[in-house]
């Protein structure tokens, strides 16, 4: 996962590459999967058109718990993910088959 331009205020650890991307990916998808549990909620409340103070409390602790679920599955992803790249020192992603032929056939490697 790249580091975004939306984070560049962020405060980050010097030298710790692993750990900011790992903080960064818990963000971002916590933040997603916070916001797909709201609408989820928003939409049962309208659905049976009940609105009451447990209701709300209710869909808050239900929100809350799925970015911190959402947020922690892709923070340790991302950051095993980073790690193992160093790791190996390689990626996992590569070139299709077609743009290495491309390649070869312009002299390039």
């Amino acid at each position: 996962m790249p580091m975004s331009v939306f984070f560049s205020g962020f405060p980050s650890f010097p030298n710790i590459e692993v750990l900011n991307r790992t903080i960064e990916g818990f963000i971002k998808i916590g933040v997603v999967g916070a916001s797909k549990v709201a609408v989820e909620e928003t939409y049962d409340c309208l659905k049976k058109g009940k609105f009451s103070v447990e209701k709300l409390d209710d869909a808050l602790r239900k929100v809350c718990r799925g970015g911190a679920y959402w947020g922690t599955t892709a923070g340790a992803y991302v950051g095993m993910e980073y790690g193992m790249e160093r790791i190996r020192g390689t990626r996992d992603w590569g070139k299709p088959k077609s743009a290495k032929t491309q390649d070869l056939n312009l002299g390039k490697e």
